[in-house]
């Protein structure tokens, strides 16, 4: 809304006019009962407040006009705290109202008995001709109010615009631009000043008679853009604008293809946010595993993470990318043993518009565009083809990207993770795996070993996995008894962690209550007996001393742990003050 300060110019001049026509002093007060314009004794006291019991303030309550003929006995007068050394002869106020709001008031004042008598012989002319101004006054309210409203709109719109992912720009329909966006004009480079330049002299891979000729309203083209050394590549859609039948000009929208890797690195980039700290085990071995990794995420060298299926090679790839300077962008995971050959190398490297029967409108980005200064994690790297093997090693060497179909080799910044479960030397050996891609990719090795021979992981594993299915299962379970928890213990776990995770979640939908017990577990857990081998010829060794060396052991071997008495605990399936007493009894130290 408007308002009276911002047409103050047309305000002074309706004052003189006023003033000149009746003859007497002229103020005029804003919906604050500022001055905005004055006459004669009121000129030098533009900007100033006139007072709150004044008639001026009555007329913006009641929106009424009215003329005061006898100052200082007038029922609106008696309020007035300045009404004894008041000097009026006479007062007349009439609002200012557009559509039901006051604006301000006018007010004419007589100082004299001549201008009183003046505008009481002449009090239905004399508010007639008010009412004529003060509408005058509202026109200008509402021509400058509509003013107001578009550029509001325009600027609304020009925020609109800029705020957009894609670059924008309306034409004409002879291609004349009108309207634009700061990334217009950003992503290719064009001069400030582009307004009724023509869309097909900037742009020339946008064809105008292909245009006119496109049956359908919308219509996506790739594009390459050069210009000097500069080169652009991307997807424009092309949007007519359509009024009763006919084409009245074309809104044409781009994204380029960073721009899309970007917001695809914007969506992928929070999820799975692992650290080392996320990957549980405290075992020796593994901290030494995690320590070889850390190193391993401060350089951009290929890794190599081998180790059995369910080790969790992915959760280490992750913690990898997370700790390296290319955190903030994408990590992107590919299987190559769960897609076709055929489709793998599509994915992986892209094609482009055209380059086969069934390939989409635009072409194909593939993942190692998507993940552009950032990871691309292969799993399963052993099952890749020997034709992919090849291009993958041109990757590695070149650090190019050649679309299927395409004709220009792609820059890429991509750090390569790889994983298998399978002997990679041992298939370089049968002419299974290409001998140059296994040492450009065995760069860091790093060997996950198998739950089986990293033991004392399980009970904090197990704890941990409790925790977080009971959670997503929505039950109350908290614990796992004494021989349940060795059962586990005795279980080589060839599946190793994914098929703890599996057993556990199994125990807590079995289970009916806080404990998961023995009997909850699977039953191919349960009746997998560790087969026990002994010498006829050995020594019998007493129940006490065996128990005495189970507990040296047991302290021993978790002693370098914060909690190394509840682990010994756990292991030996007694409980604390049982541990103190033996060693009291044994004379352990």
């Amino acid at each position: 809304m408007v308002d009276l300060m911002l047409i103050k110019e047309d305000i002074k001049n309706t004052a003189d006019v006023i003033s000149s026509v009746l003859n007497v002093d002229v103020t005029i007060v804003d919906q604050n009962l500022i001055r905005i314009a004055g006459t004669g004794k009121y000129a030098n006291k533009i900007g100033e407040k006139i007072s709150l019991y004044s008639a001026f303030k009555n007329s913006l309550d009641t929106g009424e006009s009215f003329i005061i003929e006898n100052p200082r006995e007038d029922k609106i007068c008696k309020m007035c705290k300045d009404k004894n050394q008041c000097k009026e002869f006479a007062e007349v106020c009439c609002p200012i109202e557009l559509e039901e709001k006051i604006y301000g008031v006018i007010g004419l004042i007589a100082f004299t008995q001549e201008q009183s008598d003046n505008i009481k012989n002449n009090k239905s002319q004399l508010m007639s001709f008010l009412t004529k101004m003060a509408d005058l006054i509202s026109s200008k309210i509402k021509v400058e109010n509509k003013s107001y409203e578009i550029k509001i709109q325009a600027k609304r719109l020009e925020m609109l615009l800029n705020n957009m992912d894609k670059a924008v720009v309306s034409t004409d329909v002879y291609g004349n631009i009108d309207k634009y966006n700061d990334k217009f004009k950003n992503i290719f480079k064009l001069d400030d000043k582009i307004d009724k330049n023509n869309i097909f002299d900037i742009l020339k891979f946008i064809n105008k008679n292909e245009i006119k000729t496109v049956e359908k309203r919308y219509k996506s083209t790739s594009f390459t853009y050069k210009k000097n050394y500069y080169t652009l590549r991307g997807i424009y859609n092309t949007n007519k604008i359509i009024i009763d039948g006919d084409i009245k000009g074309y809104v044409f929208d781009f994204i380029d293809n960073s721009s899309a890797i970007e917001n695809f690195n914007e969506i992928t980039g929070t999820n799975y946010n692992i650290g080392f700290n996320n990957i549980i085990g405290d075992s020796l071995s593994m901290e030494n595993v995690k320590n070889e990794a850390r190193v391993a995420s401060k350089t951009s060298s290929t890794v190599l993470i081998t180790g059995e299926s369910g080790t969790g090679k992915e959760l280490f790839a992750r913690a990898i990318h997370n700790n390296s300077s290319r955190c903030k962008h994408s990590f992107i995971a590919i299987n190559c043993a769960a897609i076709p050959d055929n489709l793998l190398e599509s994915e992986l490297f892209g094609y482009e518009e055209g380059a086969f029967t069934g390939a989409k409108k635009g072409g194909k980005v593939g993942k190692f565009e998507l993940a552009n200064r950032g990871t691309i994690f292969l799993d399963e790297i052993g099952d890749m083809s020997i034709h992919l093997q090849g291009k993958l090693l041109r990757v590695l060497q070149e650090r190019e990207v050649e679309k299927i179909g395409g004709k220009i080799n792609i820059q890429v910044d991509v750090r390569i993770i790889a994983a298998t479960n399978r002997d990679l030397e041992k298939m370089v050996e049968k002419g299974e795996f290409r001998e140059d891609l296994y040492y450009r990719l065995n760069v860091i090795p790093i060997y996950i070993p198998p739950l089986r021979d990293r033991k004392e992981d399980i009970v904090l594993l197990v704890d941990n996995i409790i925790k977080d299915y009971s959670k997503k299962l929505n039950k109350n379970i908290n614990e796992i008894e004494e021989d349940a928890i060795r059962k586990i213990l005795d279980y080589p776990w060839p599946g190793n962690v994914r098929q703890l995770q599996n057993v556990i979640e199994y125990s807590i939908n079995m289970s009916d209550s806080a404990t998961i017990k023995y009997e909850n577990l699977p039953q191919k857990i349960i009746k997998k007996n560790k087969k026990f081998k002994y010498d006829m010829n050995d020594d019998i060794t007493t129940l006490k001393e065996v128990e005495k060396q189970e507990i040296i052991k047991a302290l021993h071997k978790f002693k370098d742990y914060k909690k190394d008495k509840e682990r010994a605990c756990e292991a030996l399936g007694i409980s604390r003050a049982t541990l103190y007493r033996k060693m009291k009894e044994y004379e352990i130290k």
